[in-house]
């Protein structure tokens, strides 16, 4: 089949015609997810796996293959943008609680994995380690895209946003331990120093990012115009990617530590605002590059470096296991401390989407890994992955229904005293309730310069005296 690229020279043109060509099918494809309901990642990895080799062959492998550092990048913003949940003043409420739950719903999630592939499949240690690790990963996108979604509040959410933020946490933790003795043991050096080193580096960058946290803090002030701040904030998230490239190891653990100490120190939520509007073309450049490298074919076969069981075969188990491990542990976890029985009986449901965080760190296993074995790790993930946000946001609207944290019903949205409902119409309660909202809706933040405002405080001054001058001539006659 005969390429769009034949006889294009020009290596810039076709680095841009790919970039082009991703943007567009990444957008084309979500058109069609919007209706079924489903999220953007969705459609993005649904876009590569179409315009990538296995399928219409529209993007470069060349290109594809040279944009490897998006992995880092996205990790970036979405470990920035976690950051923001990691309020203090919450998490000294019940932060031990949520403590607890995170690490039973996340490590059990791990060992159940871990038990299957290694002990009933017979996989290789090193993989079982690492594909356990990343069972771990919740997905904070899509879980915070359906709280936003269904505007859902109360100690469920908070509960929940918190046990994702710190559930990623526990994720690069858990994955940066196993990868550490995953290529000690494929270097056959297996020691204690090859394993500590790497938990030493994600240490000095968790210490690192939250140092340049606080800069970001002291860079970014008021004063600032909107262009400056969104400026400064990419180039430190870029310098920060730079450091941690360097000494090869993950920038999610560090933005993360940046995103909460701003937070803290600032107070100011309006740069999280700003980067969510710039960071969708980047994403998406992502996840539609995480699909063109999605190897259908390999799905129905062994990896000969992991074992002799199809990958489809572990995909599948490792989707539904992985649920299990999630579903279980959030119940104990929430059982041990206590919490609410509508907590316990459906946290483990909001818990199942699983797509940035796991895909970025699969991406960077498959990297570490090489060969057939990080092929295989990255397939499955990204074949599973498709899975979780299928039916994830499903699940988790569903959890937030159950809880009682939303609710379709104005009555319940907006409760009206009995005593109240006798005395009127339903049309006046409507008015009642339509006024309680209005109360509740934030104030409209002042977003004009000085001179715009001075412009509209001269107009509404020459308005009025207008009207005053019309008035007289009219009272005259």
């Amino acid at each position: 089949m005969p390429s769009i690229y034949d006889g294009i020279t020009s290596e810039v043109a076709i680095i841009i015609i790919t970039v082009a060509i991703m943007l567009f099918s990444g957008f084309a494809v979500t058109r069609l997810t919007k209706l079924l309901h489903l999220p953007n990642v969705t459609g993005y990895i649904v876009a590569g796996i179409l315009i990538g080799p296995f399928c219409l062959k529209l993007a470069h492998p060349a290109v594809i293959e040279g944009m490897d550092f998006l992995a880092d990048i996205a990790l970036a913003f979405i470990a920035f943008s976690t950051g923001e949940f990691f309020r203090f003043d919450k998490l000294k409420k019940n932060g031990p609680k949520v403590l607890v739950i995170t690490l039973f719903e996340s490590l059990l999630a791990s060992v159940l994995v871990f038990v299957v592939t290694f002990f009933i499949f017979h996989l290789s240690l090193e993989f079982s380690i690492v594909i356990a690790a990343l069972a771990a990963a919740t997905a904070p996108a899509s879980t915070v895209m359906t709280i936003r979604q269904t505007n859902s509040k109360g100690d469920f959410v908070d509960t929940l946003l918190q046990v994702v933020a710190i559930d990623d946490v526990v994720g690069l933790v858990a994955y940066s331990i196993a990868i550490s003795v995953a290529l000690a043991k494929t270097s056959d050096s297996f020691n204690f120093v090859n394993v500590i080193k790497p938990i030493g580096l994600n240490i000095v960058c968790l210490a690192l990012g939250g140092l340049l946290g606080w800069i970001l803090k002291l860079l970014i002030s008021s004063k600032r115009s909107t262009d400056n701040r969104l400026i400064i904030a990419i180039a430190m998230l870029f310098t920060f990617c730079g450091i941690c490239t360097l000494l090869d190891t993950s920038p999610l653990l560090g933005c993360m530590a940046m995103g909460t100490i701003y937070i803290n120190t600032s107070k100011d939520d309006k740069l999280f605002k700003q980067l969510n509007y710039f960071s969708p073309p980047i994403l998406l450049l992502f996840f539609v590059r995480s699909g063109a490298n999605f190897n259908l074919g390999a799905l129905f076969n062994s990896s000969v470096s992991i074992g002799t069981t199809p990958l489809i075969v572990i995909g599948i188990v490792y989707f539904v296991v992985r649920i299990a491990g999630k579903y279980l542990g959030a119940f104990s976890g929430s059982a041990l401390v206590k919490k609410d029985r509508k907590i316990r009986n459906y946290l483990g449901f909001a818990l199942v989407p699983q797509a940035g965080v796991a895909i970025g760190l699969a991406a960077l296993g498959a990297r570490t890994l090489g060969g057939s074995m990080g092929d295989a790790l990255e397939t499955i993930i990204l074949a599973s992955s498709v899975l979780y946000e299928l039916i994830g946001p499903a699940c988790g609207k569903f959890a937030l229904y159950k809880s009682g944290s939303y609710s379709e019903n104005i009555d319940d949205i907006v409760p009206v005293a009995d005593e109240t409902k006798k005395q009127k119409t339903q049309v006046e309660i409507l008015i009642d309730q339509i006024q309680e909202i209005q109360k509740k809706l934030p104030e409209h933040p002042q977003t004009s310069s000085e001179e715009e405002q001075a412009f509209n405080e001269a107009a509404e001054e020459q308005y009025e005296n207008f009207n005053y001058r019309r008035k007289r001539h009219f009272g005259r006659k």
